[in-house]
Protein backbone atom coordinates (compact mmCIF):
# COMPACT_ATOMS: atom_id res chain seq x y z
CA UNK A 1 0.00 0.00 0.00
CA UNK A 2 1.62 3.18 -1.31
CA UNK A 3 1.94 5.82 1.51
CA UNK A 4 0.52 9.49 0.54
CA UNK A 5 1.32 13.01 1.71
CA UNK A 6 -1.77 12.99 3.83
CA UNK A 7 0.26 10.70 6.38
CA UNK A 8 2.99 13.53 6.16
CA UNK A 9 1.37 15.46 8.70
CA UNK A 10 2.20 15.16 11.90
CA UNK A 11 -0.97 14.54 14.21
CA UNK A 12 0.74 14.36 17.36
CA UNK A 13 0.02 11.10 17.97
CA UNK A 14 2.12 9.35 20.83
CA UNK A 15 4.21 6.40 20.77
CA UNK A 16 1.15 4.42 21.74
CA UNK A 17 -1.18 5.34 19.48
CA UNK A 18 1.43 5.30 16.58
CA UNK A 19 2.19 1.57 17.25
CA UNK A 20 -1.19 0.84 17.11
CA UNK A 21 -2.01 2.37 14.10
CA UNK A 22 1.19 0.23 12.28
CA UNK A 23 -0.23 -2.73 13.85
CA UNK A 24 -3.85 -2.47 12.37
CA UNK A 25 -2.61 -1.00 9.59
CA UNK A 26 -0.27 -4.03 8.51
CA UNK A 27 -3.54 -6.30 9.70
CA UNK A 28 -5.53 -4.76 7.22
CA UNK A 29 -3.19 -4.68 4.49
CA UNK A 30 -2.16 -8.53 5.39
CA UNK A 31 -5.39 -10.01 6.60
CA UNK A 32 -8.40 -7.93 5.42
CA UNK A 33 -7.57 -6.32 2.59
CA UNK A 34 -6.77 -9.17 0.64
CA UNK A 35 -10.79 -10.40 1.48
CA UNK A 36 -12.64 -6.77 0.53
CA UNK A 37 -13.17 -7.33 -2.74
CA UNK A 38 -15.00 -11.14 -1.96
CA UNK A 39 -16.87 -10.14 0.77
CA UNK A 40 -18.53 -7.16 -0.95
CA UNK A 41 -19.84 -9.76 -4.46
CA UNK A 42 -20.54 -12.58 -2.07
CA UNK A 43 -22.57 -10.47 0.35
CA UNK A 44 -20.55 -12.38 2.66
CA UNK A 45 -19.06 -10.93 6.25
CA UNK A 46 -15.23 -11.90 7.05
CA UNK A 47 -15.36 -13.60 10.27
CA UNK A 48 -11.83 -14.90 9.98
CA UNK A 49 -10.76 -10.93 10.29
CA UNK A 50 -13.06 -10.56 13.36
CA UNK A 51 -11.12 -13.29 14.77
CA UNK A 52 -7.72 -11.86 14.00
CA UNK A 53 -9.10 -8.36 15.43
CA UNK A 54 -10.32 -10.47 18.60
CA UNK A 55 -6.62 -12.06 18.87
CA UNK A 56 -5.12 -8.53 18.71
CA UNK A 57 -7.23 -7.28 21.18
CA UNK A 58 -8.78 -4.85 19.41
CA UNK A 59 -12.42 -5.82 20.13
CA UNK A 60 -12.03 -4.12 23.61
CA UNK A 61 -9.68 -1.68 22.87
CA UNK A 62 -11.53 1.22 24.46
CA UNK A 63 -12.88 -0.41 27.50
CA UNK A 64 -10.11 -0.83 30.75
CA UNK A 65 -8.76 -3.83 31.07
CA UNK A 66 -10.22 -4.55 34.42
CA UNK A 67 -13.28 -5.14 32.34
CA UNK A 68 -11.21 -7.58 30.24
CA UNK A 69 -10.55 -4.52 27.25
CA UNK A 70 -6.81 -2.79 26.73
CA UNK A 71 -7.26 0.59 28.17
CA UNK A 72 -6.55 2.44 24.94
CA UNK A 73 -7.96 6.10 24.28
CA UNK A 74 -10.79 6.91 21.37
CA UNK A 75 -8.22 8.05 19.01
CA UNK A 76 -6.78 4.66 19.08
CA UNK A 77 -9.75 3.38 18.35
CA UNK A 78 -10.79 6.02 15.72
CA UNK A 79 -7.56 5.24 14.37
CA UNK A 80 -8.59 1.34 14.26
CA UNK A 81 -11.52 2.27 12.14
CA UNK A 82 -9.65 4.38 9.82
CA UNK A 83 -7.16 1.67 8.80
CA UNK A 84 -9.47 -0.76 8.67
CA UNK A 85 -12.02 1.12 6.47
CA UNK A 86 -9.17 2.43 3.86
CA UNK A 87 -9.36 -0.70 2.77
CA UNK A 88 -12.60 -2.40 3.44
CA UNK A 89 -15.58 -0.68 4.81
CA UNK A 90 -17.84 -3.14 5.43
CA UNK A 91 -15.17 -4.77 8.13
CA UNK A 92 -14.92 -1.20 10.01
CA UNK A 93 -18.42 -0.60 9.75
CA UNK A 94 -18.88 -3.71 11.51
CA UNK A 95 -16.48 -3.38 14.17
CA UNK A 96 -17.13 0.16 14.64
CA UNK A 97 -20.80 -1.28 15.53
CA UNK A 98 -19.43 -3.35 17.86
CA UNK A 99 -17.34 -1.40 20.03
CA UNK A 100 -18.98 1.96 19.75
CA UNK A 101 -22.85 0.71 19.71
CA UNK A 102 -22.98 -2.86 21.40
CA UNK A 103 -20.20 -2.65 24.11
CA UNK A 104 -19.43 0.76 24.92
CA UNK A 105 -23.41 1.42 26.37
CA UNK A 106 -23.04 -1.58 28.53
CA UNK A 107 -19.69 -0.73 29.96
CA UNK A 108 -21.02 3.02 30.34
CA UNK A 109 -24.64 2.38 31.34
CA UNK A 110 -25.08 -1.31 32.36
CA UNK A 111 -25.26 -1.69 36.67
CA UNK A 112 -21.83 -3.65 38.11
CA UNK A 113 -23.49 -6.51 37.29
CA UNK A 114 -24.30 -6.38 33.62
CA UNK A 115 -20.88 -5.28 33.20
CA UNK A 116 -18.97 -8.01 34.84
CA UNK A 117 -21.59 -10.65 32.96
CA UNK A 118 -21.35 -9.23 29.10
CA UNK A 119 -18.48 -6.79 28.74
CA UNK A 120 -15.16 -9.27 29.37
CA UNK A 121 -17.43 -12.01 26.75
CA UNK A 122 -17.79 -9.02 24.58
CA UNK A 123 -14.18 -7.40 24.60
CA UNK A 124 -12.86 -11.40 23.82
CA UNK A 125 -15.46 -11.88 20.97
CA UNK A 126 -14.93 -14.90 20.66
CA UNK A 127 -16.37 -18.04 22.78
CA UNK A 128 -14.91 -21.27 23.85
CA UNK A 129 -16.16 -23.12 21.02
CA UNK A 130 -14.41 -20.37 18.69
CA UNK A 131 -17.68 -18.91 18.07
CA UNK A 132 -17.71 -14.70 17.40
CA UNK A 133 -19.78 -13.24 19.94
CA UNK A 134 -20.26 -9.39 19.19
CA UNK A 135 -22.10 -6.65 20.36
CA UNK A 136 -25.42 -4.96 18.11
CA UNK A 137 -27.76 -1.73 19.19
CA UNK A 138 -31.02 -1.80 18.58
CA UNK A 139 -32.43 1.94 18.27
CA UNK A 140 -34.12 2.65 14.61
CA UNK A 141 -37.36 0.75 13.70
CA UNK A 142 -39.11 0.72 10.76
CA UNK A 143 -40.86 3.78 11.33
CA UNK A 144 -38.71 5.24 13.40
CA UNK A 145 -35.41 6.12 11.69
CA UNK A 146 -34.25 9.91 11.98
CA UNK A 147 -37.07 10.58 14.69
CA UNK A 148 -35.73 7.70 17.01
CA UNK A 149 -37.79 8.72 19.68
CA UNK A 150 -40.84 7.44 17.69
CA UNK A 151 -39.45 3.82 19.40
CA UNK A 152 -42.72 1.59 18.69
CA UNK A 153 -41.08 -1.21 20.58
CA UNK A 154 -43.27 -2.57 23.62
CA UNK A 155 -41.94 -3.67 26.57
CA UNK A 156 -44.46 -4.27 29.57
CA UNK A 157 -44.11 -4.80 32.75
CA UNK A 158 -45.07 -8.56 34.04
CA UNK A 159 -45.04 -9.36 38.07
CA UNK A 160 -41.35 -11.24 37.17
CA UNK A 161 -40.25 -10.24 33.94
CA UNK A 162 -40.96 -8.04 30.69
CA UNK A 163 -42.88 -8.90 27.79
CA UNK A 164 -41.29 -7.61 24.58
CA UNK A 165 -42.75 -7.03 21.37
CA UNK A 166 -41.79 -5.14 17.85
CA UNK A 167 -39.31 -4.41 15.39
CA UNK A 168 -35.75 -2.98 14.90
CA UNK A 169 -34.17 -2.35 11.53
CA UNK A 170 -30.88 -1.70 9.90
CA UNK A 171 -29.06 -3.61 12.95
CA UNK A 172 -25.16 -4.06 12.34
CA UNK A 173 -23.56 -7.71 13.33
CA UNK A 174 -26.67 -9.47 14.54
CA UNK A 175 -26.04 -12.85 13.27
CA UNK A 176 -22.46 -13.23 14.90
CA UNK A 177 -24.07 -11.04 17.92
CA UNK A 178 -24.10 -12.78 21.56
CA UNK A 179 -26.00 -9.69 23.01
CA UNK A 180 -28.03 -6.61 22.04
CA UNK A 181 -28.33 -3.39 23.90
CA UNK A 182 -31.76 -1.65 22.44
CA UNK A 183 -34.71 0.69 23.26
CA UNK A 184 -38.30 -0.20 23.75
CA UNK A 185 -41.33 2.20 25.15
CA UNK A 186 -42.47 1.36 29.21
CA UNK A 187 -44.38 4.21 29.21
CA UNK A 188 -47.67 5.33 27.35
CA UNK A 189 -48.01 8.54 29.28
CA UNK A 190 -44.64 9.79 30.22
CA UNK A 191 -43.24 13.01 30.91
CA UNK A 192 -41.81 15.02 27.86
CA UNK A 193 -38.18 13.21 27.01
CA UNK A 194 -39.27 10.00 28.92
CA UNK A 195 -40.67 6.70 28.65
CA UNK A 196 -38.05 4.82 26.49
CA UNK A 197 -35.97 2.21 28.29
CA UNK A 198 -32.58 0.65 27.54
CA UNK A 199 -32.50 -3.31 27.67
CA UNK A 200 -29.64 -5.54 27.19
CA UNK A 201 -31.32 -8.97 25.57
CA UNK A 202 -29.27 -12.09 24.71
CA UNK A 203 -29.91 -13.23 21.26
CA UNK A 204 -30.45 -16.53 22.23
CA UNK A 205 -33.54 -15.67 23.99
CA UNK A 206 -37.12 -17.30 22.88
CA UNK A 207 -38.97 -14.67 20.90
CA UNK A 208 -35.74 -12.89 19.75
CA UNK A 209 -35.26 -13.49 16.32
CA UNK A 210 -32.98 -12.21 13.49
CA UNK A 211 -34.24 -12.12 10.14
CA UNK A 212 -32.80 -12.69 6.45
CA UNK A 213 -29.72 -10.53 5.33
CA UNK A 214 -30.37 -7.25 3.94
CA UNK A 215 -29.08 -7.17 0.50
CA UNK A 216 -27.55 -3.18 0.16
CA UNK A 217 -25.70 -0.75 -2.04
CA UNK A 218 -22.34 -1.04 -0.27
CA UNK A 219 -21.19 -2.33 2.72
CA UNK A 220 -22.05 -5.43 1.70
CA UNK A 221 -19.72 -7.78 3.66
CA UNK A 222 -21.11 -6.36 6.96
CA UNK A 223 -24.07 -8.06 8.55
CA UNK A 224 -27.36 -6.37 8.50
CA UNK A 225 -30.69 -7.47 9.50
CA UNK A 226 -33.90 -6.50 11.02
CA UNK A 227 -34.56 -8.06 14.56
CA UNK A 228 -38.08 -9.13 16.03
CA UNK A 229 -39.31 -9.60 19.45
CA UNK A 230 -42.33 -11.91 19.21
CA UNK A 231 -43.39 -12.18 23.36
CA UNK A 232 -39.70 -12.02 24.14
CA UNK A 233 -39.24 -12.28 27.90
CA UNK A 234 -36.58 -10.58 29.72
CA UNK A 235 -35.99 -10.89 33.62
CA UNK A 236 -36.92 -7.29 35.01
CA UNK A 237 -32.79 -7.01 35.50
CA UNK A 238 -32.51 -6.35 32.28
CA UNK A 239 -32.78 -2.85 32.06
CA UNK A 240 -29.47 -1.42 31.44
CA UNK A 241 -28.45 0.66 34.46
CA UNK A 242 -31.01 -1.32 36.81
CA UNK A 243 -34.69 -0.27 37.76
CA UNK A 244 -34.28 2.53 38.87
CA UNK A 245 -32.97 3.90 34.81
CA UNK A 246 -36.55 2.69 33.83
CA UNK A 247 -38.23 5.58 31.07
CA UNK A 248 -35.06 7.06 30.82
CA UNK A 249 -32.86 5.43 28.39
CA UNK A 250 -33.18 7.32 25.74
CA UNK A 251 -30.84 9.61 26.74
CA UNK A 252 -28.29 6.91 27.51
CA UNK A 253 -29.10 5.93 23.20
CA UNK A 254 -28.47 9.34 22.41
CA UNK A 255 -24.86 9.43 24.10
CA UNK A 256 -23.88 6.35 22.95
CA UNK A 257 -24.76 8.08 18.81
CA UNK A 258 -22.73 11.10 19.50
CA UNK A 259 -19.25 8.75 20.14
CA UNK A 260 -20.68 6.79 16.86
CA UNK A 261 -20.53 9.75 14.96
CA UNK A 262 -16.59 9.78 15.42
CA UNK A 263 -16.79 5.78 14.20
CA UNK A 264 -18.86 7.29 11.31
CA UNK A 265 -16.28 9.92 10.22
CA UNK A 266 -13.31 8.09 10.91
CA UNK A 267 -14.70 4.78 8.60
CA UNK A 268 -15.08 7.63 5.95
CA UNK A 269 -12.02 9.38 6.66
CA UNK A 270 -10.74 5.80 5.58
CA UNK A 271 -12.58 5.13 2.81
CA UNK A 272 -11.49 8.51 1.84
CA UNK A 273 -8.04 7.39 2.18
CA UNK A 274 -8.27 4.41 0.37
CA UNK A 275 -9.93 5.93 -2.46
CA UNK A 276 -7.26 8.73 -2.20
CA UNK A 277 -4.42 6.18 -2.49
CA UNK A 278 -6.01 4.25 -5.77
CA UNK A 279 -5.88 7.54 -7.52
CA UNK A 280 -2.73 8.90 -6.64
CA UNK A 281 -0.91 5.82 -7.54
CA UNK A 282 -2.57 5.40 -11.08
CA UNK A 283 -1.60 9.35 -11.71
CA UNK A 284 1.58 8.22 -11.48
CA UNK A 285 1.84 5.42 -13.95
CA UNK A 286 -1.04 6.43 -16.41
CA UNK A 287 0.45 7.76 -19.13
CA UNK A 288 -1.48 9.38 -22.16
CA UNK A 289 0.16 12.06 -24.69
CA UNK A 290 2.97 10.56 -23.34
CA UNK A 291 2.98 11.93 -19.85
CA UNK A 292 2.13 10.92 -16.61
CA UNK A 293 -1.20 12.24 -16.18
CA UNK A 294 -1.03 13.59 -12.90
CA UNK A 295 1.19 16.26 -15.14
CA UNK A 296 -2.08 17.67 -16.09
CA UNK A 297 -3.67 20.33 -14.07
CA UNK A 298 -7.39 18.21 -14.65
CA UNK A 299 -5.76 15.61 -12.59
CA UNK A 300 -3.16 17.12 -10.61
CA UNK A 301 -5.37 19.63 -9.26
CA UNK A 302 -8.17 16.67 -8.34
CA UNK A 303 -5.36 15.02 -6.44
CA UNK A 304 -4.65 18.27 -4.62
CA UNK A 305 -7.95 19.01 -3.10
CA UNK A 306 -8.47 15.28 -1.83
CA UNK A 307 -5.04 15.82 -0.27
CA UNK A 308 -6.43 18.74 1.68
CA UNK A 309 -9.77 17.87 2.16
CA UNK A 310 -8.57 14.29 3.78
CA UNK A 311 -6.31 16.24 5.93
CA UNK A 312 -9.04 18.61 7.30
CA UNK A 313 -11.45 15.64 7.71
CA UNK A 314 -8.48 13.93 9.54
CA UNK A 315 -8.16 17.12 12.16
CA UNK A 316 -11.66 17.70 12.76
CA UNK A 317 -11.97 13.56 13.73
CA UNK A 318 -8.74 13.43 15.71
CA UNK A 319 -9.96 16.81 17.50
CA UNK A 320 -13.24 15.23 18.51
CA UNK A 321 -11.93 12.02 19.86
CA UNK A 322 -9.77 14.15 21.88
CA UNK A 323 -12.15 16.06 23.41
CA UNK A 324 -13.45 13.19 23.98
CA UNK A 325 -11.00 11.30 25.46
CA UNK A 326 -10.49 14.84 28.03
CA UNK A 327 -14.32 14.01 29.50
CA UNK A 328 -14.99 17.14 27.50
CA UNK A 329 -18.57 18.27 25.16
CA UNK A 330 -17.67 16.61 21.93
CA UNK A 331 -21.33 16.53 20.12
CA UNK A 332 -20.90 19.52 18.13
CA UNK A 333 -17.29 18.99 17.56
CA UNK A 334 -18.24 15.15 16.53
CA UNK A 335 -21.42 15.94 14.64
CA UNK A 336 -18.88 18.42 12.52
CA UNK A 337 -16.68 15.80 11.67
CA UNK A 338 -18.99 13.33 10.88
CA UNK A 339 -20.60 15.46 8.67
CA UNK A 340 -17.85 16.56 6.38
CA UNK A 341 -15.65 13.51 6.45
CA UNK A 342 -18.91 11.79 5.39
CA UNK A 343 -19.24 14.00 2.30
CA UNK A 344 -15.51 14.27 1.86
CA UNK A 345 -15.79 10.59 1.42
CA UNK A 346 -18.48 10.95 -1.20
CA UNK A 347 -16.17 13.55 -3.41
CA UNK A 348 -12.75 11.65 -2.90
CA UNK A 349 -14.56 8.78 -4.44
CA UNK A 350 -16.15 9.66 -7.36
CA UNK A 351 -13.43 12.39 -7.94
CA UNK A 352 -11.27 8.76 -7.70
CA UNK A 353 -13.41 7.65 -10.40
CA UNK A 354 -12.84 10.08 -12.61
CA UNK A 355 -9.34 9.95 -12.45
CA UNK A 356 -8.99 6.10 -13.22
CA UNK A 357 -11.80 7.07 -16.12
CA UNK A 358 -13.11 3.92 -17.36
CA UNK A 359 -11.18 1.52 -15.08
CA UNK A 360 -12.65 3.38 -11.95
CA UNK A 361 -15.87 2.17 -13.26
CA UNK A 362 -14.96 -1.05 -12.99
CA UNK A 363 -13.78 -3.52 -10.29
CA UNK A 364 -10.34 -3.87 -11.14
CA UNK A 365 -9.38 -0.62 -9.02
CA UNK A 366 -11.85 -1.14 -5.97
CA UNK A 367 -12.87 2.79 -5.95
CA UNK A 368 -16.21 2.18 -7.41
CA UNK A 369 -16.58 -0.47 -3.66
CA UNK A 370 -15.37 2.64 -1.70
CA UNK A 371 -18.25 4.75 -3.25
CA UNK A 372 -20.67 2.66 -2.80
CA UNK A 373 -19.72 2.21 1.14
CA UNK A 374 -19.17 5.75 1.57
CA UNK A 375 -22.73 6.41 0.85
CA UNK A 376 -23.68 4.87 3.99
CA UNK A 377 -21.30 7.55 6.47
CA UNK A 378 -23.92 9.99 4.77
CA UNK A 379 -27.41 8.20 6.32
CA UNK A 380 -25.96 5.69 9.42
CA UNK A 381 -25.64 7.41 12.76
CA UNK A 382 -27.73 10.22 11.91
CA UNK A 383 -28.15 11.93 7.92
CA UNK A 384 -26.12 14.78 6.79
CA UNK A 385 -29.18 16.85 7.69
CA UNK A 386 -29.64 15.70 10.94
CA UNK A 387 -26.12 17.21 11.85
CA UNK A 388 -26.86 20.06 10.26
CA UNK A 389 -29.57 20.39 12.74
CA UNK A 390 -27.58 19.77 15.87
CA UNK A 391 -24.60 21.74 14.79
CA UNK A 392 -27.01 24.71 14.11
CA UNK A 393 -28.65 24.23 17.26
CA UNK A 394 -25.69 23.82 19.41
CA UNK A 395 -25.00 27.33 17.62
CA UNK A 396 -28.32 29.00 18.26
CA UNK A 397 -29.98 26.59 20.22
CA UNK A 398 -33.35 25.50 19.94
CA UNK A 399 -34.99 28.37 18.38
CA UNK A 400 -38.43 26.10 18.36
CA UNK A 401 -38.62 27.23 22.21
CA UNK A 402 -37.34 30.31 21.95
Amino acid sequence: MTETISYATNFDLTEEQTQIRNTIRDFAKNVVAPKAQHIDEANEFNVEAFKGLAELGFLGITIPESYGGSGFDTLSYAIAVEELSRVCGSTGLGYAAHVSLGLTPIYLFGTEEQKRKYVPQLCKGVDDNGNLTLGCFGLTEPGAGSDASGTKTRAERKADHWLVNGRKAWITNPHYAKTCIFTARTNDKPAKGKGITAFIGELKTPGFKVEQKEDKLGCRGSDTAQLSFEDMKLPLDAVAGGMEQVDVGFEKFMKTLAGGRISIGAMALGLAQGAFDKASEYARQRKQFNAPIGTFQGVSFKIADMAMEIAAARHLIYHAARLRDAGRDFTMEGSMAKLYASEVAMKTCTNAIQVLGGVGYTREYEVERMLRDSKLCEIGEGTSEVQRLIISRKILGDLRNA
